[in-house]
């Protein structure tokens, strides 16, 4: 049940904008699978969706510590980037499976580094250089996902 939407990101902002609208979407908890070169705004994206739930401070990118929480009065997010991850038992290790309840908003950069130690997403979201610009790629890969995917749709 795949259910896809792209956009065109003219500027850092609009992908800020586009985490920001994310947000909003979403009712309850939601897995988010970013995936895109080095410096396609993944990290910024993110940063829409955490500030999209009232967060003020930074969004940084996890490089070294793998997960950023956010304990926020909407929502729980933890921000996963798994770039550096030597192997993916290093996951249960950490308790990664904790991170991953129904109504935590988990986001993870780097996913395919993840292998079975994290569920599959709600949202699969691709990010790629267009020029100066970026494009977005957003496909639903469950229920939730589908409808976050159809509320963004109805608001273009």
């Amino acid at each position: 049940m795949t259910n896809s939407v792209g956009f065109a990101l003219a500027d850092e902002a609009a992908t800020v904008n586009m985490g920001k609208q994310l947000a909003k979407l979403m009712e309850q908890g939601a897995v988010i699978y970013l995936h895109g070169d080095l410096g396609a705004g993944k990290t910024t994206l993110t940063r829409g969706i955490v500030q999209g739930f009232g967060h003020q401070g930074k969004v940084k990118s996890p490089t070294y510590t793998l997960v950023e929480p956010y304990q926020l009065d909407k929502a729980d997010i933890y921000h996963f980037d798994l770039y550096r991850l030597g192997d993916p038992e290093e996951l249960e290790y950490m308790g990664i499976r904790d991170y991953f309840s129904p109504h935590a908003i988990c986001v993870v950069e780097w996913p395919e580094k993840g292998g079975e130690f994290i569920p599959t997403p709600d949202l699969d979201v691709t990010l790629r250089y267009e020029g100066e610009a970026r494009a977005i790629l957003i496909n639903s890969l469950t229920e939730r996902g589908h409808s976050i995917v159809e509320k963004l749709k109805s608001t273009q």
